[in-house]
């Protein structure tokens, strides 16, 4: 009789690693047509833009139900990253809300109700 002692290859499952940075579903849509609609936010992220007109330049994307539909949409908004960024992670999402443009300054924001 005949003992072997190699050892079964692990699985990569076995690891427990997931993915650090999870794709967002659904086609995009620029922010011009969600302007004053409600939406629901499911999830965020912001990585340093594609297309950055200084150093540092941050692109935000959201993960949307926007009339029913899942959708994507990017922005350089950086009042809009300040403000989602303070959503705590554990029970903040997803959550309603409207995205305004400020008529004095431009900016764009989170309805504040």
């Amino acid at each position: 009789m005949e003992i072997t002692t190699e050892k079964q290859p692990k699985r990569f499952s076995d690891f427990g690693i997931k993915p650090e940075s999870k794709a967002f579903i659904g086609p995009s849509i620029e922010i011009q047509d969600i302007i004053n609609q409600e939406i629901e936010v499911l999830d965020f992220r912001i990585e340093p833009s594609k297309h950055p007109k200084k150093e540092g330049d941050e692109c935000l994307y959201l993960q949307i139900r926007y009339e029913g539909q899942l959708r994507v949409v990017f922005s350089g908004s950086v009042y809009l990253q300040q403000m989602i960024r303070k959503v705590p992670r554990e029970g903040g999402f997803p959550f309603l809300v409207t995205i305004i443009k400020e008529k004095e300054t431009k900016r764009l924001l989170f309805k504040q109700d």
